[in-house]
């Protein structure tokens, strides 16, 4: 059978007959990815320990008829490894797996940015960022921010999301897509501290700097909003949200 290879990093897994698995990827080259791993629940398994959601891997693969399947697993970044002994950071890093899963939708199709974004924020997760450390859930609300950009629902927080009168703005809308004027906001719209809105733009552009040293007020904030938003943004929301310690979106 034809191969080909590509590195790629492992979403989710689900039971396939009594010793295989089919694993969900997303990759550099080919975007989504869904491919039967053999024998892979057998304690014999020469690469099952490889294949775990959060692992970083390079992979060789046989083309199927329906389903392709790997032949070969080496580890390129054990990021389950860490995750796995730290429930804040693994349940936060279940919200970037799943949110990447839900965002490229077409298997076989190229999703390059995305790849790099998810690869980038796991390493930040588990190794800190460029500028050091930070928390968790601040990691995931920059990758969040992030990766709906990159699908095309990047929040305004400038000029007013419904008409696009100049800010800045007070309010807060998650259905209309970001800050709003006056005029536009909706009842029951948010409106957060002006530290907040940039604190959302850093995280927003990648200004990991602009980050340190964030009070708590300001994070619980942002967080909500961006809780809120990914919730209105996506259909059904994240279910591995719900595990993670996210406060509401409040006044």
């Amino acid at each position: 059978m034809p191969t080909y290879r590509d590195e790629a990093v492992v979403l989710r897994t689900h039971k396939l007959g009594e010793a295989d698995r089919i694993i969900t990827m997303l990759s550099r080259r080919h975007g989504k990815v869904r491919a039967v791993a053999r024998g892979v629940r057998r304690t014999s398994s020469k690469f099952g320990a490889r294949l775990e959601p959060f692992s970083h891997v390079d992979l060789q693969f046989a083309t199927g008829r329906t389903l392709d399947v790997i032949t070969q697993a080496v580890t390129l970044h054990p990021y389950s490894e860490p995750l796995s002994h730290d429930y804040e950071r693994y349940t936060t890093g279940q919200v970037m797996i799943e949110t990447a899963d839900r965002l490229v939708v077409e298997e076989g199709e190229p999703a390059l940015q995305q790849f790099q974004l998810l690869v980038g924020a796991l390493q930040a997760l588990t190794a800190g960022t460029s500028d050091g450390a930070r928390p968790p859930t601040m990691v995931m609300d920059a990758y969040l921010l992030r990766a709906v950009a990159l699908a095309g629902y990047a929040p305004t927080l400038a000029d007013c999301a419904r008409c696009g009168a100049a800010g800045p703005h007070e309010a807060f809308s998650p259905q209309l897509g970001g800050m709003v004027c006056r005029r536009c906001r909706p009842p029951g719209s948010a409106h957060p501290a002006p530290a907040t809105v940039a604190y959302l733009g850093a995280l927003l552009t990648g200004d990991w700097a602009s980050t340190r040293e964030i009070p708590a007020p300001t994070l619980r904030q942002g967080s909500g909003m961006v809780a809120a938003f990914i919730g209105w943004h996506l259909d059904h929301g994240l279910r591995s949200l719900s595990h993670v310690d996210r406060p509401r979106l409040a006044d």
